[in-house]
């Protein structure tokens, strides 16, 4: 499993990269503050929402401890997604939060 720091993460954001996070947390926790850009789609629905994925893009998935956001990137991995797990989640991300 690929895994990528929040501090590379935000640097890539701030260089103006497009990334495509998806936050996993449960909507409640993503009110208080998300990644600017993120997309919520909550653990359990990330089966669900996989045919709105495209396989051709890579995506950054994201929780709040990195848990959560492993097994969707293990999960995402064995159906053919480009993914890569922020490791610590946004306990680890110091950057802006919308």
């Amino acid at each position: 499993m690929k895994q990528i720091t929040a501090n590379e993460v935000e640097q890539k954001l701030q260089n103006g990269e497009q990334l495509n996070i998806i936050d996993v947390r449960e909507t409640h926790e993503v009110a208080m503050g998300k990644i600017p850009t993120a997309v919520n789609i909550p653990l359990g629905l990330v089966e669900f929402k996989m045919p709105d994925l495209d396989k051709k893009k890579e995506y950054i998935i994201v929780c709040r401890s990195g848990a959560r956001s492993s097994q969707a990137t293990r999960f995402l991995e064995s159906y053919g997604f480009s993914v890569t797990n922020m490791d610590g989640g946004m306990m680890a991300w110091e950057g802006e939060v919308e």
